[in-house]
């Protein structure tokens, strides 16, 4: 007979019942063998779970009507065939042994060969991911760097161009201490103190005094717009300096961070590193070694309210006195129109040596891979 007969469970051996057997005594013969083999009571048997598991499925199996028929069907045509092999005689018998050998090969080659096929066809699959994601991977990197590459140009090209004036890029803020600066207590007497940097927009002025009243007030807050950048400059490049009339006052932008156009003039060389700072002090200086010396107990700060543009020379202002001009049209570079190149013939020049630069990089990694 064959292996696959022979080690096939048979639900009626499992329960300790017969094809004869009711419902009931299935029933009684399922709860007395779950006892023995439910997995809590044998703790020290690795097999209990898969014992446990086959008798649930013959329990279910025999108390299916349609189920329990087929399965009578197969036993007693198990059974027609054990008693036909018995009458065979003994060269009979070994024919049938060998055939059913022979057919157990052949379907374990079969079996094995499936198996092969679908491991040759799982790891053509995951070479083809693979290498899908490796192309996909190349693909991206080029972009990035094509499009790193353009941006660097147009960066480039674009460094010309000052940005654009952002709403808070000329509103300053100021902290104090009331007990330094007693009369900083109206927006009026903020204008007087900051008007020496520039023009200010009283209207749009926010003063803020806390604790607040009736409680009386310790300290000041006060966000302060002034009509032209440069004035805004001035003043927190002048933060906290006695001279300057803002000691003990904290003088910042409004957002925390330097405006753009600031970064902008420092990187085309008309602000020093330090906002210009020193190269006021020195003209200061120059300017107060030419000047008389003051009376004493006089003002130290400046009377006039006129803008800094229109004083030359102002000590309050750290912009440069060649300021550029955003209305007036942008002139070519003087170094450009020595060379004979205008603006646009560089910029195209730059883009044909990026791209010439791409393709001989790609070529490298092309004839790279091809070796390897």
């Amino acid at each position: 007979m064959s292996a696959a007969d022979e080690e096939e469970v048979n639900p009626y051996e499992l329960l300790g019942v017969t094809m004869e057997s009711t419902e009931q005594d299935i029933r009684t013969a399922y709860r007395r063998v779950s006892l023995k083999v439910h997995p809590d009571r044998n703790r020290g048997n690795p097999d209990a779970a898969r014992k446990f598991h086959e008798l649930n499925q013959a329990y279910e199996l025999l108390l299916d009507p349609l189920r329990r028929m087929a399965l009578d069907a197969k036993v007693r045509l198990k059974e027609a065939r054990k008693a036909r092999f018995a009458s065979y005689d003994t060269k009979r018998k070994g024919l049938v042994e060998e055939l059913e050998a022979r057919e157990r090969a052949f379907k374990k080659v079969r079996v094995e060969k499936q198996q092969e096929e679908r491991a040759r066809w799982m790891e053509n699959e995951r070479i083809m991911e693979e290498g899908r994601r490796l192309k996909e991977e190349r693909e991206k990197e080029l972009r990035r760097r094509e499009e790193e590459a353009l941006r660097a140009e147009r960066e480039r090209a674009g460094e010309d161009e000052p940005p654009e004036l952002g709403d808070l890029d000329t509103t300053i803020r100021l902290k104090y201490q009331l007990s330094s600066h007693p009369m900083l207590t109206t927006p009026a007497s903020l204008v007087a103190l900051l008007s020496p940097f520039g023009p200010v927009d009283e209207a749009s002025m926010k003063l803020i005094l806390k604790p607040s009243p009736p409680k009386k007030p310790k300290r000041g807050i006060a966000l302060v717009p002034f009509k032209q950048i440069s004035g805004a400059f001035a003043a927190v490049c002048a933060s906290g300096r006695a001279e300057s009339g803002l000691a003990d006052v904290e003088v910042g932008w409004a957002e925390d961070k330097e405006p753009e156009l600031i970064g902008w003039l420092k990187r085309k060389g008309q602000l020093g590193a330090d906002g210009g700072v020193s190269a006021t002090k020195d003209a200061q200086r120059k300017q107060d070694a030419d000047q008389p010396p003051a009376p004493a107990g006089a003002n130290p700060l400046p009377t006039s309210t006129a803008p800094p543009d229109k004083e030359s020379g102002t000590s309050f202002s750290s912009f440069p006195s060649t300021f550029p001009s955003f209305d007036a049209p942008a002139t070519p570079s003087t170094k450009l129109a020595e060379t004979g190149l205008d603006y646009e013939s560089l910029t195209l020049m730059r883009m044909r040596q990026a791209e010439r630069a791409r393709l001989e990089r790609e070529i490298r990694e092309g004839e790279a891979a091809e070796g390897n």
